[in-house]
């Protein structure tokens, strides 16, 4: 209740009405605290989050995979092809130069 005199007012304090047991504390917004089942809802989006980026990143590494085994295929190819010129040119080269006898 509030009383003027001169420019400001006085409050008086009052005794609370209700009291609360010894060690209850009251919080200041009713939004403050979280329910019991706020953390595990929490925990099952924080989970949920986790799995979806894990799926991501192993889908991201198994196409890095396919795309670098793709490329030593395609250099098993290359240097096959290259290894079976350099036999034929070996072959041909011994033909030339060990002699001959008839």
């Amino acid at each position: 209740m509030a009383a003027t005199t001169g420019d400001m007012p006085t409050y008086q304090i009052r005794a609370p009405t209700t009291a609360l047991p010894q060690g209850v504390v009251m919080a200041a917004w009713p939004g403050s605290l979280h329910s019991p089942q706020q953390p595990a809802e929490e925990a099952t989006c924080k989970r949920e989050l986790r799995l979806m980026k894990n799926r991501e990143a192993a889908k991201e590494c198994r196409r890095r995979k396919k795309e670098y085994v793709k490329c030593l295929e395609s250099r098993v190819a290359v240097l096959e092809v290259q290894n079976k010129k350099l036999i034929e040119e070996l072959e041909t080269l011994k033909d030339i130069c060990s002699p001959k006898t008839d």
